[in-house]
């Protein structure tokens, strides 16, 4: 099970192409809408939004409401469709793709910043709401949250929490995070950062619950749950960093700090653990790039948003003299929508690979 996207920011809509979905899924697209809506949503956002109301149309690969096994063509439609139209970009700005991008396709800036925009990540949610629906089939529940922004938030330990208070503690806060009571020192940052016309990054953090033993590979490099999932989390836009359990602190401690005690229960033998317990996760999930049955835990840290309206310098690529950054409509902080977006992005990944193993058995 796979997916493509394919649009641009300004352009007529994004498409994603999901391949492999299994046959005889029952479809709700509402709860694919949910995902946009949410994705559109959290403080920090930009005009666009206002303008944008996304929902999704199915074009293929769907009969009476079920899945047929057929490619999924899922439609977002663009309200601010005007691609032709827009201004040209003779200015490209630090720390996005309108450079480097330009010289490797000998292309100007504005159609490489048009299909590179976070724009394209409505797709990667709409596919990865869809997915949902297979991992609901089989009791797998995936959680995104904001576990910081500029700094400011609360990064105590959650794993006494359960999935649904995760996923009610987010639904109180305008920031996603699951500490709602601690927003208000989060928005004082953000209210700031808007002041100075700058902008704000944050970390992020995905939990997969009910994910069974023994998904992945250690046969092949490619094949590796943890290798496949940081590379799904890692190409969202803006992202530059990605850990899974411990992630970089297991650098700092001993071995004897870090690998998980393993018990044995024989009443959870039937528990996607398979009864195997440990006395901590710090593993996050996944032990040589397999999933041993514990939650998997993924944190992302994305990077501020390019797009100032400061502007930094840089250059007119016409002249090559010095010129301030241009700056295009765009969003204080977006911490918020990555972590929806990254929470489909390994629910896409969790289902493929459930779709696989059930693919197997067969």
């Amino acid at each position: 099970m796979n997916y493509k996207t394919a649009g641009e920011s300004h352009g007529c809509g994004i498409l994603a192409l999901v391949e492999g979905f299994p046959s005889g899924i029952e479809i709700n697209v509402s709860e694919i809408n949910a995902e946009l809506k949410r994705r559109q949503g959290g403080y920090g956002r930009g005009d666009r939004q206002k303008i944008e109301t996304d929902t999704v149309e199915i074009l293929t690969g769907i009969w009476q409401g079920k899945s047929t096994g057929a490619p999924l063509a899922l439609w977002v439609k663009n309200k601010d469709s005007r691609i032709d139209s827009v201004p040209p970009i003779l200015t490209p700005r630090p720390g996005h793709v309108d450079l480097a991008g330009s010289v490797k396709l000998n292309l100007p800036i504005r159609p490489v910043m048009e299909r590179s925009s976070a724009r394209e990540t409505a797709g990667r949610v709409a596919a990865g709401a869809l997915s949902k629906q297979l991992l609901k089939q089989h009791g797998i529940t995936v959680a995104g949250f904001v576990r910081s922004i500029g700094g400011v938030g609360n990064m105590n330990n959650v794993n006494n929490f359960t999935p649904e208070e995760l996923l009610a503690r987010r639904s109180r806060s305008e920031l996603y995070t699951i500490y709602p009571e601690d927003d208000a020192a989060i928005i004082q940052k953000i209210n700031k950062a808007s002041e100075k016309g700058d902008t704000l990054g944050g970390v992020i953090e995905v939990r997969c619950f009910g994910v069974p033993i023994g998904l992945g590979s250690n046969a092949q490099w490619d094949e590796k749950l943890d290798g496949i999932i940081a590379q799904a989390v890692m190409s969202i836009q803006a992202v530059k960093g990605v850990e899974i359990g411990l992630g970089f602190q297991a650098a700092q401690l001993f071995g004897s700090q870090v690998h998980d005690p393993i018990s044995y229960d024989e009443a959870l033998k039937e528990k996607p653990c398979g009864g195997y317990m440990r006395a901590a996760n710090n593993a996050g999930g996944i032990e040589g790039g397999i999933s041993n049955g514990q939650p998997i835990v993924i944190r992302a840290a994305m990077k501020p948003i390019p797009t100032m309206k400061r502007g930094l310098a840089s250059i007119n690529i016409e002249t090559k003299e010095p010129q301030t950054a241009i700056y295009e409509r765009s969003d204080v902080c977006a911490v918020p929508a990555a972590s929806v977006v990254a929470e489909n992005v390994v629910a896409f990944t969790i289902a493929a690979e459930v779709a696989s193993e059930i693919g197997s058995r067969r």
